[in-house]
């Protein structure tokens, strides 16, 4: 048997090098009323601590903090600074895509809240100007199942790539071989919050 890989990876597959992970929105005072609102920090949290562990851009927006409050401090901590921002689209933060265009970074993992408003706005946005969108679906919500469900299906209809933390974690890693398996192992291996 040939050893000698000649196939190319996927350009619908994300990596570390291409990639960047937006987290939308995840604030303390609208946390309670968002469905699922536990796990998907947490899932939130895992993008995070692989992002970190793979080289992968972050960043993160906030909602008219004044009113809603940060960012939770679970997540906050693990991000750099965050915009603010009035609109509901993240277009209002347009540097810090112009920053990972720059760097060559042109598909964008997006989770956070809520799923019909500020998140899928921003996914619309971002096709539009020519980002290669995918959405953790189970770091995505919003207060009522309908509106998240619906959400999602535009979004996907529109062209974004319906994903999952884990399936993002594998492919942010490549192989077992990389130095950071180990994180990325561990990391799919929690256990997830008791059900809210």
């Amino acid at each position: 048997m040939n050893n000698k890989n000649t196939m190319l990876r996927s350009g619908e597959l994300m990596s570390a090098a291409d990639s960047a992970l937006l987290v939308v929105d995840v604030q303390e005072k609208f946390l309670p009323v968002i469905r699922d609102a536990k796990k998907m920090v947490w899932n939130i949290r895992r993008l995070l601590d692989g992002a970190k562990a793979c080289g992968v851009a972050v960043g993160a927006t906030e909602q008219y903090p004044q009113g809603l409050g940060g960012t939770v401090p679970e997540l906050a901590e693990r991000l750099p600074d965050i915009p603010e921002k009035l609109s509901f689209s993240c277009r209002e933060c347009d540097d810090l895509f112009h920053d990972w265009g720059a760097e060559g970074r042109f598909k964008i993992l997006v989770v956070g809240i809520e799923a019909h408003v500020c998140v899928q706005q921003t996914v619309l946005d971002l096709l539009t100007d020519g980002f290669r969108v995918y959405l953790a679906t189970d770091a995505i919500s919003s207060r009522h199942r309908q509106d998240a469900e619906v959400a999602l299906r535009r979004m996907e209809a529109s062209g974004a790539v319906p994903t999952t933390t884990e399936a993002a974690l594998f492919e942010w890693c490549d192989t077992a071989a990389a130095p950071f398996f180990k994180t990325i192992s561990a990391l799919v291996r929690e256990n997830p919050p008791q059900a809210e």
